[in-house]
């Protein structure tokens, strides 16, 4: 459609929104689609009342149980989003698993350890993504305690962003991709006297066993371009602007087929004295966004800690609490970690965020 306006707009979004007012983005397709930017006299997160079950939610994930296998929070036909704890007492059986549904990256939220696959070992501790591809027999020796958010990609591949204008080295560069060391595997599993004979395979979500008489780690050489890999959140370069604030999706880290992980670490502020320095009110439209809270000091909204989980559905507008638009003055710098999902379609919830679910979360933009 043809770009149009009324009243007295601003000329550049996200700059220059007269004292008293309060900018709302619409926008679709993931904020690269068609977009407005709307003017209003009040916050669009000025709401007394809700009653439905669409609604903001946060949920405390380090209040769930620590049962062993995933417990899955989120999902639909293309993505699942899980928690996983890892007890360091499971080091001394050491089963590997395989998972023929899709690829599946761990996030470590807490812990230290090593991930033994076909292709090699990979070291990992808190921060570190850990990319695992579709059907690769992989086992984790954790080296203490670790919880991991776990994402599951249903219906494509993961795939890095497209850099577009900045090239090829913007975000990360390829060398922060660790890959998998053969070598240090097997003198590794041979120290610890480790020979994994069953693997546990995930089809169709139901779990089949095979037990081989030796061990599944035998492979001595390979090549090509498929390869499980890790990536730690201070090897990311965020993109960046002096003078707006950009979009959720400049700060993209994986890309699915309907789907996108981004991940917000440290950044200076914008600089501009007319600047918006906070997340802007928006409705991304066609998607859900999920917002995993890793660790620092979250300047969206406080009264968070490391662990916690929000639930943005699409339907209504969200953005950053009053508290927050009024402590940001000060600052330079945001120093927070945290993972986002945004999903082009909706998101079911599972019952076990019922038990860790802050019911009266949607009341905390009301000051």
């Amino acid at each position: 459609m043809d770009h149009y306006n009324q009243g007295r707009p601003t000329r550049q979004a996200h700059k220059g929104i007269p004292d008293g007012l309060f900018e709302e983005e619409q926008g679709t397709k993931g904020f690269f689609g068609p977009v407005s930017y709307l003017i209003r006299k009040n916050p669009s997160t000025n709401w007394v009342k809700i009653d439905g079950p669409l609604k903001p939610r946060m949920f405390d994930l380090v209040e769930l149980p620590k049962q062993s296998g995933c417990q899955r929070l989120l999902f639909n036909q293309h993505l699942t989003i899980s928690n996983l704890w890892i007890s360091a007492n499971e080091a001394k059986n050491l089963v590997a698993q395989r998972n023929a549904d899709g690829d599946v990256i761990y996030f470590c939220h807490r812990g230290r350890g090593e991930i033994f696959s076909d292709y090699g070992v990979l070291g990992f501790e808190s921060g570190h993504y850990i990319v695992m591809p579709k059907c690769i027999t992989h086992a984790i020796l954790p080296g203490e305690d670790c919880q991991f958010l776990v994402i599951e990609n249903r219906s494509s591949h993961f795939e890095q962003p497209d850099r577009g204008l900045v090239g090829r080295n913007a975000l990360y560069d390829a060398n922060a991709l660790v890959k998998p060391d053969l070598a240090t595997q097997e003198a590794r599993l041979k120290e610890l006297k480790l020979e994994p004979k069953v693997v546990v395979v995930k089809h169709l979500d139901q779990m089949t066993t095979f037990t081989y008489p030796t061990t599944v780690f035998d492979v001595v050489a390979w090549k090509g371009d498929l390869y499980p890999f890790t990536l730690h959140v201070d090897h990311l370069m965020p993109l960046m602007s002096h003078r707006a604030h950009l979009p959720p999706s400049a700060h993209s880290t994986f890309v699915g087929r309907e789907f996108v992980v981004c991940t917000f670490v440290p950044r200076p502020l914008e600089t501009d004295a007319d600047a918006l320095k906070v997340p802007f009110y928006h409705q991304n439209i066609d998607y859900d966004e999920v917002l995993f809270y890793h660790a620092g000091d979250f300047f969206s909204r406080d009264n968070l800690h490391p662990g916690m989980m929000s639930f943005h559905p699409a339907g209504f507008a969200h953005g950053p609490h009053p508290k927050a638009v009024k402590s940001i003055g000060g600052k330079t710098h945001t120093n927070e970690y945290a993972v986002m999902i945004d999903s082009r379609w909706p998101l079911n919830r599972d019952a076990a965020l019922d038990q860790v679910e802050l019911g009266e979360y949607w009341k905390s933009w009301q000051g």
